[in-house]
């Protein structure tokens, strides 16, 4: 009797097992693969930025599109109508991301495809993030720092800062994430007041259901509301007039939620008082004017990006990946309403 090696056995193995089409840039790969990959076969990442397009792509793998029944993305990759018509199996999107606007819900719903996120895994990080951006906003942290690295001197401004304590701060958007900002920011003596869809049970905040009301009784606004059309460019000029050029605006959510064009006249004008900014409107496109300024402190949409969240996205993404393929209930699933 012919004896099979075990590099047969694996093969075989490897082909009965489910497929995961792999989709974003490869940054975000080492997140998501898993630790335990007998479980599935993951493919090459397709990216949507600087690949061939996916019905290429499929080719040039060797890989026939009714393979997939699931797939795993990040906030960067685009699900949108076009890239799953290329899919005509897939039943599952899971994404490393709390946000689920670069996914196409209503496509999804026709097809009866379910869509996992992971939950509220991220907000603390982003919470921190967005305490931090507006810290440095009105310290000048990063903008001290620069000067002293660049002419070696101490004769910073004097008096350009202000400080924490007492402002009163809009938050938009109170759930997961605004909650656990409030929370910090209560620490810090500030006043919290929010925007939200309405009024939440059990809040002390004052509660505002007018941006432009909010913006007029704030000293600085953070925005850690969803993205949809109801929401975009939420903030504009008027907004940002509203606030005042004292006014601090601190984005940890979606970059289209401000208008990113009269965000940039407004701090050219001297409208607002600065900016601290995690996400931009045209990712990874940053405006080159604020490049130069020292009011506005910039990150590469990285607030939840904590060596101790990623391991616990990959077991989040996996454990969503295992119950689908197991039929049992997915663990962070998105009502698709």
């Amino acid at each position: 009797m012919e004896k099979v090696n075990d590099s047969q056995n694996n093969k075989q193995t490897k082909d009965n097992l489910p497929n995961v089409l792999v989709i974003g840039p490869p940054i975000n790969i080492t997140v998501l693969k898993p630790k335990h990959p007998q479980k599935y076969n993951l493919s090459k990442p397709w990216n949507a930025y600087n690949s061939p397009p996916l019905d290429h792509f499929m080719v040039e793998n060797k890989y026939d599109p009714t393979m997939f029944q699931a797939l795993i993305c990040c906030a960067y990759s685009p699900i949108n109508a076009i890239v799953l018509q290329f899919i005509p199996c897939l039943k599952l999107v899971v994404t490393s991301s709390t946000g689920t606007d670069h996914i196409d819900l209503s496509v999804c719903k026709c097809r009866g495809i379910q869509v996992a996120n992971i939950g509220s895994l991220y907000s603390e990080d982003v919470a921190d993030m967005a305490v931090a951006l507006l810290i440095d906003v009105q310290i000048k942290i990063s903008a001290a720092d620069r000067f002293v690295r660049t002419t070696m001197r101490f004769d910073f401004p004097y008096c350009s800062n202000s400080k924490l304590g007492g402002k009163r701060v809009g938050i938009v958007g109170l759930g997961n994430v605004g909650m656990q900002v409030a929370k910090r920011l209560e620490a810090f003596g500030c006043i919290i007041l929010y925007l939200s869809r309405k009024k939440k049970p059990f809040v002390t905040y004052t509660f505002y259901s007018n941006m432009l009301e909010l913006a007029a009784t704030s000293d600085a606004l953070i925005l850690c509301c969803p993205l949809n059309e109801q929401t975009r460019h939420m903030v504009n000029k008027e907004v940002m007039l509203a606030l005042g050029n004292k006014g601090v605006i601190v984005n940890v959510a979606r970059g289209p939620l401000i208008n990113e064009d009269e965000l940039v006249n407004c701090l050219i004008e001297g409208q607002i008082g600065g900016a601290g900014l995690d996400v931009f409107e045209n990712e990874p496109n940053v405006p080159q004017q604020l490049l130069a300024m020292d009011n506005v402190v910039l990150s590469p949409h990285n607030a939840a990006f904590t060596t101790e969240t990623y391991m616990a996205t990959t077991q989040l993404v996996e454990h969503n990946l295992e119950a689908f393929f197991s039929n049992k209930p997915l663990i962070t699933p998105i009502k698709l309403d």
